[in-house]
C-alpha cells in the first residue's frame, strides 16, 4: 500500500506541474511512431498501448489521433471520437482478456492529476478494484 501512495504522490506532484502547452506531448509523438510504446490495437481515429507505470495487472491507454488537451476542453463535435475512444476500449479489454471486468479512468486537470495533456483513457483490470477510487 505505501508503494502505491508513493506512485500516486508522484503523478499528483506531476499533475500539479503540468499544463496545456503549445508543444507536443508524447502522446502525439507515439501518434506518429516518433518514439517507441507497446501499441497493441490501432485503427483510424485513435490507438492503446501499454502503460509504462501500471497501476494494476492490465493497465493500457486509449488516446485519440487528434491532440485533444481534455475531457472539459472538448465540444459537442468530438462526441462521436469520445464514444469511439469507448468503443475501443471495450475491443481492447476483450483483447487483454477482461472478461471479468475492467475501470476506465480519464484524468482531467490538475485537480484530477492529469500530467500529460492530450486526451487520454486509463483502462485498469486484472484484478478486483476498490471502492471509492480515490
Amino acid at each position: 500500500v505505501k508503494f502505491v501512495i508513493i506512485k500516486m504522490a508522484g503523478e499528483v506532484e506531476k499533475a500539479q506541474k503540468a499544463g496545456e502547452t503549445k508543444e507536443d506531448t508524447i502522446f502525439m509523438k507515439i501518434v506518429r511512431k516518433e518514439i517507441p510504446a507497446d501499441i497493441f490495437y490501432e485503427d483510424e481515429k485513435c490507438l492503446a498501448f501499454n502503460d509504462i507505470s501500471p497501476q494494476a495487472p492490465k493497465h493500457f491507454l486509449v488516446i485519440p489521433k487528434v491532440p485533444i488537451s481534455q475531457l472539459s476542453k472538448c465540444g459537442d463535435s468530438d462526441a462521436e471520437l469520445l464514444g469511439h475512444m469507448m468503443v475501443a476500449a471495450k475491443k481492447c479489454a476483450e483483447m487483454q482478456g477482461l472478461g471479468n471486468g475492467y475501470r476506465l479512468v480519464i484524468n482531467d486537470g490538475k485537480d484530477g492529476a492529469q500530467s500529460v495533456y492530450h486526451l487520454h483513457m486509463h483502462v485498469l483490470g486484472g484484478r478486483q478494484m476498490g471502492w471509492p477510487p480515490g
